[in-house]
């Protein structure tokens, strides 16, 4: 019996991507943005379908099904219904809208058929069928059918699907089944956009700085949201005061009543962050926690189960994560990696074969995710001819003398690029596009991120750490392989501080090193953890490893590997371009290690001098 082959695809709002299923197998999945090179691409994900089929090694026509992530035709209907209630406010985006849906999106089918003949130069007659689903049951596939369980409850929450901005369901073996949900306009992922918005960063990109923002300030909004914006309810469901805010009528977040409540305009990109900011995110994110909170715990109350799953963009929120896992309401809890649109690609073509389909389900007892490295690979011998093509100067390394020689580097304080395997699949780098440091080092938060990443002095890092070792630094023992949970650090590796530093407030809290791993610790004892095994990538485990051995220290810095507006890097081309372009020390390709200075700037035939638009 041949194989069955299901492409999933999410495209036309933000992060494009496509996803590649064998027989319920996870063979690849890509955003468009990292191979186009433009970040949050949302264009037809061509390079990502193609690297998804060719990973797979088939033709399109060979796959059973092809599946988009959403409904086109309940989004059109919830855009005129929307605009009939609010009208004649929004008339401009609306017009706007409309010329983009008659302008050919309201026929999604037949573009994608188009598109996809097109692609691979064959008649639209020979493609399989196209089929849809719902955009909340795509980010519930993809929170539930690659976990490691047989029944869970399912939470998404994101800004907006169809109609759902939160929903809620059941997963049992090979079938979800919904249980309630919110509907537009009230949306928990809106409103903290909106708040993304108002302090001054993009919305669909920013919100994990409004995260990072949030440590440095106190939450002293918290009264007037909940008075004037939102009312929470014991069980956690909510409805927003829709007069604050222009979402749902406009182009902007905010409405002037919005405004007028927090006594200043949106704060523009290039004006200072103040306190007042700082205050606000620490507002909003308390009551995304408080939020998220009570629904899990209405969600245990209701369904009687011990297992829980999560997907939206809200679950990218790993400070609102660490506090539910805190709580202990469920037993264990699974975060879908790429739990934004680009993952309902894959959420997509899940639901496809568990329901559609009807196929049984075979659990892992990890995860069915492989690690998230579900990218692009290249060879040695592809990076080989590249470097020689360019007339780089490098060195080829036994995989044990690399990471010595690596493990040496980071010791010195040099800043490295590391560029090892399959790209990830999400927001996160976790060891295969990564650019790593010393985190003992109290200057390498500032150095790396003005100096190599070329972003906002307050952003911080993460730390990578043997799965076995987490608890010697941190208040937990769970697993994280993928970055989406915030932990706090033992007592025993935290630093003492004097009566004067613990008196600073906002971003001066940054100038005093808090534990003994300075440059991964969030100024509230925390740190956003990745654990790291060896059964997905064992040569980053060797080199946490041979890192340890060699200082006593159990992680690295890891950071993606990119600069602030780039996607992260995909193949040893970006990754060389990166490396020239910023104050890296060294890069490692593969096996292949350079080291910058030795690099001759006039003899190199590659255009490295790149620039990016700051998000």
């Amino acid at each position: 019996m041949s194989a069955t082959y299901i492409l999933g695809i999410s495209a036309f709002y933000h992060d494009s991507a496509a996803a590649i299923i064998k027989d319920g197998e996870i063979i690849a999945a890509a955003q468009e943005e990292r191979f186009s090179r433009k970040k949050h691409d949302s264009s037809f994900p061509k390079s990502a379908i193609q690297f998804c089929t060719s990973q797979a090694g088939i033709k399109i026509d060979d796959c059973k099904a092809i599946v988009y992530y959403e409904k086109p035709l309940l989004v059109f209907k919830r855009i005129v219904s929307n605009f009939i209630s609010t009208s004649p406010r929004g008339s401009r985006s609306f017009i706007k809208a409309m010329k983009i849906w008659f302008g050919g999106k309201i026929y999604l089918r037949d573009i994608l058929k188009t598109e996809l003949a097109s692609l691979y130069s064959i008649s639209p007659y020979m493609l399989p069928e196209v089929l849809f689903t719902k955009h909340h049951q795509s980010h519930a596939a993809s929170a539930f059918y690659p976990s490691p369980f047989e029944k869970a409850v399912i939470l998404c929450m994101d800004g907006v699907g169809e109609w759902a901005t939160t929903s809620t369901w059941i997963g049992n073996h090979n079938k979800i089944k919904p249980l309630w949900e919110i509907s537009f306009p009230h949306s928990l992922g809106l409103l903290y956009s909106a708040f993304t918005y108002y302090c001054g960063f993009k919305v669909n990109s920013g919100e994990y700085k409004l995260m990072g923002l949030a440590p440095y300030g106190e939450p002293k909004y918290i009264k007037k949201i909940k008075e004037n914006l939102i009312d929470i309810k014991d069980d956690g469901t909510f409805r927003l005061d829709i007069s604050y805010f222009k979402y749902h009528r406009g182009f902007q977040m905010t409405s002037r009543k919005f405004h007028k409540l927090f006594e200043e305009v949106p704060r523009t990109s290039e004006k200072e962050i103040t306190q007042f900011h700082m205050d606000l995110a620490a507002s909003i994110q308390v009551i995304t926690e408080e939020i998220v909170i009570k629904i899990a715990k209405n969600l245990q109350k209701e369904t009687g189960l011990k297992k829980l799953c999560l997907a939206g963009g809200v679950a990218l929120n790993c400070v609102a994560n660490g506090k539910l896992i805190e709580e202990r309401i469920f037993d264990d809890i699974w975060i879908q990696p790429a739990s934004g649109d680009a993952g309902s690609a894959l959420g997509a073509a899940l639901a496809c074969w568990y329901e559609y389909f009807n196929k049984q389900r075979t659990i892992n007892e990890d995860d069915s995710m492989k690690g998230s490295y579900l990218g692009p690979a290249y060879s040695n011998v592809q990076i080989h001819n590249y470097l020689d093509e360019i007339q780089a100067e490098y060195q080829f390394l036994s995989d044990d003398k690399l990471i010595s020689t690596i493990s040496d580097l980071l010791d010195e304080g040099k800043i490295i690029g590391w560029f090892n395997g399959r790209m990830e699949f999400g927001p996160r780098a976790l060891g295969g596009r990564s650019i790593l440091g010393d985190p003992r080092n109290k200057s390498m938060q500032s150095i790396m991120n003005l100096k190599i990443k070329y972003r906002e002095s307050f952003r911080p890092f993460a730390p990578s750490i043997l799965e076995e070792d987490i608890s010697n630094y941190f208040n937990t023992n769970k697993k994280s392989p993928y970055m989406l949970v915030v932990s706090s650090l033992i007592d025993q590796i935290k630093l003492t501080i004097n009566e004067s530093d613990m008196k600073l407030f906002g971003i001066n809290k940054l100038k005093v090193p808090k534990s003994i791993i300075p440059a991964v610790t969030h100024v509230d004892y925390s740190a956003r953890v990745q654990t790291v095994n060896m059964k997905t990538n064992p040569k980053f485990y060797k080199l946490i490893s041979k890192f340890k051995e060699s200082t006593g220290c159990k992680c690295l810095i890891n950071t993606s590997f990119n600069v602030r507006g780039e996607p992260i890097v995909c193949s040893p081309q970006d990754a060389f371009r990166c490396f020239m372009r910023t104050e890296m020390d060294a890069l490692a390709l593969e096996n292949h290690l350079l080291i910058k200075k030795n690099q001759k700037k006039e003899k190199l035939i590659e255009n490295w001098n790149q620039d990016f638009q700051e998000d």
